[in-house]
């Protein structure tokens, strides 16, 4: 069966507004470790000289650091960069409250060097992105699949360092361009066995035709049996199949992702319920609220009320399936 498809991960990061910020970079050398405190959003820092020691809150072993390595911390834990096992950390943010030229210096001499900053998402990152994420990811830049991560850093460097016009901006985008390759690698190396949820979805091979089918055709009335023809498999195959991948069944999984799209345009915009059920997939208004109403707890129109300033953004929602 011929099917449209689209880009769940792409569909993800443009709905939860994923921005970047570039920090101060840190020069290290000899004998140093420093602890950071838990980060908002996702934390990278990519080692452009040297090799260190990565230990982060919760993951029981420390993760090597080489020249071209990356890594993102998904989750808020603590964490320490260190020269080497057994150095007595200095608290992080005295010394980058310290940097100069935006750098920030640890120990003596010029031994590594990072380049680094944050990622910030909307309200629905941590339930959409973040929980389906392990805590650290850890991409090493010396194979040929890190190649772009790469050309992204070069460029990143050189804009740092040259400062031509717009360069904040371009430093910014080009950081964007890095968290896509490393989430692609990151399920590339990982597969399913390396993430949860829709995110693991993409990773198998049978649930990713179902899952970009419905993201390409979100209103449209799938079947269990349309999407196995989609996915070249039987009925039960896929259903249990996504199931065990995802955490939930794929007509669950599509009413989940109709009512974030639709709670994302009611904080944005003043289109009217119906046309928002409309094209979400919902032939009615009340329809569309029964629907809303259940998994989000309160009804669209109340939802969007909840949203205008200076009230609170949006309601408790669930915790997604499968975690």
């Amino acid at each position: 069966m011929n099917v449209q498809q689209a880009d769940p991960l792409e569909d993800v990061l443009t709905l939860i507004g994923t921005t970047s910020r570039l920090s101060v970079g840190l020069v290290a050398g000899g004998r140093w470790a420093l602890s950071f405190d838990p980060p908002e959003g996702i934390k990278f820092n990519a080692v452009r000289r040297g090799r260190c020691l990565l230990t982060v809150d919760g993951v029981p072993e420390p993760i090597p650091l080489a020249e071209g390595d990356c890594f993102l911390l998904v989750q808020p834990r603590a964490f320490t960069l260190a020269s080497e096992p057994g150095v007595r950390p200095l608290p992080a943010g005295p010394v980058f409250a310290a940097a100069t030229g935006g750098v920030a210096r640890a120990g003596e001499g010029e031994d590594v060097v990072f380049v680094g900053g944050r990622f910030g998402f909307g309200e629905r990152a941590r339930e959409l992105l973040l929980d389906v994420l392990p805590p650290v990811i850890h991409v090493p830049g010396g194979t040929p699949e890190a190649a772009t991560v790469r050309w992204a850093l070069d460029l990143i460097d050189a804009e740092l360092r040259e400062r031509p016009l717009a360069a904040t901006l371009v430093t910014e985008h080009l950081a964007l361009v890095m968290l896509i390759h490393l989430l692609r690698l990151h399920l590339m190396t990982a597969g399913s066995g390396g993430t949860s949820g829709w995110l693991a979805g993409l990773a198998d091979p049978v649930v990713a035709p179902a899952l970009r089918a419905m993201h390409a055709r979100p209103a449209h009335a799938w079947t269990v049996a349309e999407l196995a023809g989609v996915a070249a498999v039987s009925r039960s195959t896929l259903a249990a199949r996504f199931k065990q991948v995802v955490g939930r069944g794929p007509l669950e999984y599509l009413t989940g992702w109709r009512i974030e799209l639709a709670a994302d345009r009611l904080r944005r915009g003043d289109e009217t319920v119906a046309a928002i059920a409309n094209d979400v997939g919902y032939g009615s208004v009340s329809a569309l609220s029964n629907a809303f109403k259940r998994i989000a707890g309160v009804s669209p129109r109340d939802y969007r009320l909840a949203s205008l300033p200076p009230r609170r953004s949006g309601p408790p929602w669930p915790a997604a399936a499968g975690r």
